[in-house]
């Protein structure tokens, strides 16, 4: 180990790199009617790395090389508006363009990837910045030159670390670090943003002062986010990518304190792929009019009691739960390396670790029930959605993969990090704004041969209450994205102190959970939930599953630490990665419900003011 770390400091100290600053010459022919000159650059920088990049280091007899190089660059331009109870807050737009430089060496068994040392996580993480929005080609390769010198001693530096550590472990793992996939060329027409066909900022005023008649919502924000991003992907194994990405969102949260002190939030989401696709400001105030609405009963209802029992999610909640409950179980792609076990402790705790891997062949859902995730589908029944693609983030074309059929599972999602059950990419590599690429669904179809109508599977649900003799039983009709729901980041840390430990092993947040009193059918909704347990064990058992699909569009998270785990489901618009979800109700037989919990916070000491003009 100490021959490897001495090793690993001379060549930062004694180092040579034969890569010299880029000559200022003309490259690979771009088409005449193409005046993108980003992609002759990557080319031509691409080309000079891959002939001359090495490393000399003392006592050693060949110089090293990287045997992978990889350019990603992402050309962004975003809008975004922000209103609160009719007010414009702020209204921006700005492009900017950003590169990553990754460099592997070692080779497709063992590289220089996927290793959290004693240090800090080296893996998947090149030399990053900014870049010029003019896309001239000397600034661009003057860039990735300097990028592809730090990736490469970065790379250099972590392959001697993680040497030393495999070298103390009794046992290391067979599966490779990296897989080989064909290279893939797919140049798309370049794309300017064109945001004009709506006035968004009076959309946002108009949309927001809807709240203005909910004098008890303490504070809300109305977001319209229209995002427009071109994405480059250039390696030293021949794929050259140029890609298209739209998408547009609003995104509202709001909040509010009960009479007892406890904090009460909600929110309000729509998706697009495109901004002109987004809903009508009519559409949007009647959707936020609901959402307060909704928050006032909250505001109202009794805190919830402990309760184990039958719990019926309807379609509008059971779709986002399944976005959090399988997202990380879909996953076959190894974890990182952790030169501490406590990074892989917390990697558990957040559920960034599958449960599935190991489980090809068996049974993991009902066995009426089939998981497809399809990257080429772009709706369902009318509803547009989000997650599609062509070629992943990893420059390997998209492929429609049946995750599990008839219960049994037969395929997990991989991106080109080999797992335990596969050692190539089905094209589901993905990451949002130059993020690590993860193995990641895009559109997941939950399918069942076996359904109920709603009302039949409202009946049997209130059967089991009564056979069962309970007081009442637990209907979840929405919920929570606290990425969006809570407006400040200390409500957010909050949150996530004392709930990101239990995320992992099921802890659940509704925010519309009502109680169902099976003798007369009245409802009655609960304030302070927390469902427990519910994990991939517990949809392996469900009492029921409903054939009213719903198509919920979501954003995954990219936040480090977040993306790939529990948590990856808590996303926005602002950094997420865009997916969807179809499902129906599902009923399950037996689930727990925690009451309200945590301390309550003190009331103002005035009310608030009207929401008028002063007088």
């Amino acid at each position: 180990m100490n021959r490897a770390r001495t090793l690993a400091t001379l060549a930062y100290v004694a180092i040579s790199v034969s890569c010299v600053a880029p000559a200022r010459a003309a490259g690979t022919a771009q088409p005449a009617q193409d005046s993108d000159q980003t992609l002759r650059a990557m080319r031509d920088e691409m080309a000079r790395s891959k002939t001359r990049l090495e490393l000399k280091i003392p006592g050693t007899e060949q110089p090293v090389r990287p045997y992978y190089v990889e350019y990603r660059l992402l050309d962004l331009d975003i809008r975004e508006i922000v209103a609160e109870f009719g007010t414009l807050v702020s209204s921006t737009q700005g492009r900017n363009r950003f590169m990553n430089v990754e460099a592997r060496v070692g080779g497709y068994k063992l590289d220089s990837s996927n290793f959290i040392g004693d240090e800090s996580f080296r893996g998947f993480i090149g030399s990053q910045g900014s870049v010029g929005i003019d896309r001239d080609y000397d600034s661009l390769r003057q860039d990735l030159w300097i990028a592809t010198d730090q990736a490469f001693k970065q790379a250099v530096e972590t392959y001697s670390r993680k040497q030393a550590y495999l070298s103390s472990l009794a046992r290391q793992s067979n599966i490779d670090d990296f897989s080989q996939t064909q290279p893939v060329q797919v140049i798309e027409p370049l794309v300017v943003a064109d945001w004009s066909n709506r006035s968004w900022e009076q959309e946002a005023r108009e949309a927001s002062a809807t709240l203005r008649l909910f004098p008890d919502i303490y504070e809300s924000r109305v977001t319209y986010y229209l995002v427009s991003a071109t994405e480059y992907l250039l390696t030293s194994e021949g794929t050259e990518i140029r890609t298209n990405r739209t998408y547009a969102a609003v995104e509202a949260g709001m909040n509010t304190l009960a009479s007892d002190g406890m904090p009460l939030n909600h929110l309000y989401a729509a998706y697009a792929p495109k901004a002109g696709d987004l809903p009508s400001v009519d559409a949007v105030r009647k959707g936020l009019n609901v959402s307060a609405s909704e928050l006032m009963a909250l505001r109202a209802a009794k805190p919830a009691e402990d309760y184990t029992g039958p719990v019926l999610f309807e379609a509008r909640a059971a779709a986002p739960l399944l976005a959090q409950v399988l997202g990380p179980a879909m996953s076959g792609s190894r974890p990182p390396l952790a030169f501490q076990p406590v990074v892989e402790q917390m990697l558990s705790g957040l559920g960034g670790k599958s449960d599935w891997t190991g489980r090809i062949g068996a049974r993991v859902l009902p066995a009426s029930v089939s998981l497809v995730d399809d990257p080429g589908a772009r709706e369902f029944h009318g509803t547009p959605l989000l997650g599609g693609y062509a070629v992943d983030d990893e420059g390997v074309r998209a492929q429609k993969v049946t995750v599990v059929d008839n219960g049994n599972l037969k395929e997990l999602l991989m991106s080109r990090r080999p797992g335990p059950d596969s050692n190539q990419s089905n094209g589901h590599g993905r990451s949002g704004f130059l993020g690590d690429a993860k193995a990641t669904m895009s559109n997941l179809f939950f399918n069942a041969s076996d359904t109920m109508s709603p009302a039949d599977l409202k009946k049997k649900f209130l059967d089991e209450c009564r056979t069962e003799k309970l007081e009442y039983c637990i209907v979840v009709r929405e919920m929570d994205n606290p990425a969006i729901s809570l407006l400040h980041q200390e409500d957010f840390s909050e949150l996530l102190a004392s709930f990101g430990g239990g995320a992992g092993t099921g802890d659940r947040l509704p925010v519309l959970i009502y109680k169902v009193y099976p003798e007369n059918g009245r409802e009655e909704i609960i304030r302070g939930a927390r469902v427990i347990g519910l994990n991939t064990r517990a949809l392996r058992n469900l009492a029921g599953v409903g054939n009213d699909n719903f198509a919920y569009n979501y954003m995954q998270s990219q936040l480090a630490g977040f993306a790939g785990t529990a948590l990856g489901a808590f996303g926005s618009a602002q950094g997420g990665l865009p997916a969807s979800v179809v499902a129906p109700s599902l009923l399950f037989g037996e689930l727990e419900v925690r009451g309200a919990r945590g301390e309550p916070k003190r009331l103002p000491l005035l009310p608030a003011p009207p929401l008028t003009a002063g007088r």
